[in-house]
């Protein structure tokens, strides 16, 4: 099972700024697009371990970095590399697509 961070203010620039690019998962737990999207993102953390990081940032207790990053609507998922986003897709999506965003960053 890939390490899967939870992503805090005090955290993210840690999380964010490593030489691995970083998917951050933007969510709410009343969110059911979120709710459908999240055992794909663990799945492919687990596929991709080594390779790439993961990471959810619950937007209820953060509201501050989604408002940073401009996340105005979830599910939303930023890929991060050495702390620069690099790529960045809004909404529920199967794992094939998920896949594909993330391997031209591997």
């Amino acid at each position: 099972m890939a390490d899967i961070k939870q992503i805090t203010p005090e955290n993210f620039d840690a999380t964010v700024n490593g030489s691995l690019p970083v998917l951050v998962d933007f969510w709410a737990p009343w969110c059911g697009p979120c709710r459908s999207l999240s055992p794909i993102v663990d799945e492919v953390a687990d596929e991709l371990a080594g390779k790439l990081a993961v990471a959810k940032c619950n937007v209820d207790d953060n509201q501050d970095l989604a408002m940073k990053y401009g996340v105005m609507s979830i599910p939303t998922l930023i890929v991060f590399k050495n702390g620069e986003e690099i790529d960045r897709s809004v909404g529920a999506l199967p794992k094939a697509r998920l896949q594909a965003l993330l391997e031209k960053h591997l």
